[in-house]
């Protein structure tokens, strides 16, 4: 049962964690992504989930009941992070929708600059000739057309994919948190009759 532990880990958590880390470093590899700050937020929190799927792979292996206890714990926070943040991407209305990509807009020049150069737009809601815009629209003769209507008509699609994505991988724990911790309770049962089994034999 450890090694099925172990296994499962293995293909399941940790190379999900290399993927999240590789598809930040391919982003700003290819120019695709240039905020540093994006690229090191999820780089850092595919760091983090790899470290803990190593501690629940050591503790799986090497028998170990506080690591196993601790990656119980992370693994249930993780799990409700998750699930909170999955009902949230599918719960938000057009309206809500909006008003979020607007204080994204205002408050991220990097990323404001990759939009608009990647989808040759100028602006959020309209675009003023005093403001600077990467996109090739702005050297031709026909005039730009605003950045959030494109961005509308992606963001619904994107959310409920990462939505659906972000459920699918929480059920996914949930399926496996009961799991591992009869895991747990078995190692601590295998613990406690070693325990008194050695208490016996020092008593004769």
């Amino acid at each position: 049962m450890y090694w099925c532990l172990a296994v499962l880990n293995m293909l399941l958590f940790q190379k999900l964690n290399l993927l999240l880390i590789g598809i930040a470093a391919w982003g700003i590899g290819f120019g695709l992504i240039s905020s540093l700050r994006v690229v090191g937020v999820v780089i850092a929190v595919g760091i983090f989930l790899f470290l803990i799927a190593l501690v629940g792979l050591i503790g799986a292996v090497k028998h170990h009941q506080v690591l196993l206890f601790f990656y119980m714990i992370i693994l249930l926070l993780v799990f409700i992070v998750q699930f909170s943040v999955s009902c949230a991407c599918l719960a938000l209305n057009q309206e809500q929708q909006g008003q979020l990509l607007e204080v994204g807009w205002n408050n991220t020049a990097s990323a404001r600059n990759d939009i608009q150069r990647n989808l040759n737009c100028c602006g959020f809601r309209s675009f003023s000739p005093n403001d600077t815009c990467p996109a090739s629209c702005v050297k031709s003769s026909h005039p730009c057309s605003p950045c959030a209507p494109i961005i509308g008509k992606y963001a619904g699609e994107v959310l409920r994919f990462v939505g659906g994505i972000g459920l699918f991988f929480s059920f996914t724990e949930l399926t496996y948190y009961p799991w591992l911790t009869s895991v747990y309770v078995i190692f601590n049962l295998y613990s406690l009759a070693f325990f008194f089994e050695y208490t016996s034999k020092s008593k004769l």
